[in-house]
């Protein structure tokens, strides 16, 4: 279920990209590629890569970097071909994972005349950590969404 864009959770930037939705979402489902469109540079790549496409419940690993090298493990928690995906990372260290994690990842697609209207939103409603903690990242987190649909527009148009 998509979050309500009023919600004080979740934060979220749209962009209308001159491509149908089918192409877009092959981009964002396909997480071999999401080093490509990152708009903040801190995706390093898959793990291991995947041998099947995401359906709902899938999972995959991401190998991160923010000063130090981590992997996320993600797991698909909405799914809707060529509408929507949500993923939810959490470290794929477990006491770690006790601690930290939640959050969701979200591309909503909306056909439009001319294109496909795009929505990324961060959603830490889940987050494990107080959302005090994670709000001073708001404006970064805005700023690397914007600039990740800048990137998947370049990657599809």
């Amino acid at each position: 279920m998509a979050a309500d864009a009023s919600d004080p959770n979740v934060e979220t930037v749209e962009r209308l990209i001159k491509a149908p939705a089918y192409d877009i979402f092959a981009i964002v489902a396909d997480p071999s590629r999401h080093h490509e469109i990152d708009g903040s540079g801190t995706v390093q790549g898959m793990k291991v890569e995947a041998s099947t496409p995401l359906t709902l419940g899938s999972t995959f690993d991401m190998k991160m970097k923010m000063g130090v090298r981590y992997t996320m493990v993600n797991t698909i928690v909405e799914f809707e071909p060529e509408r929507l995906i949500a993923w939810q990372p959490r470290p794929d260290n477990k006491v770690l994972a006790a601690v930290v994690g939640g959050r969701i990842w979200r591309y909503t697609l909306t056909p439009q005349d001319g294109g496909t209207l795009v929505r990324e939103s961060w959603d830490i409603s889940q987050e494990k950590l107080p959302s005090l903690v994670l709000k001073p990242m708001r404006k970064s987190t805005r700023e690397a969404m914007t600039k990740t649909l800048e990137r998947l527009e370049q990657a599809v148009t």
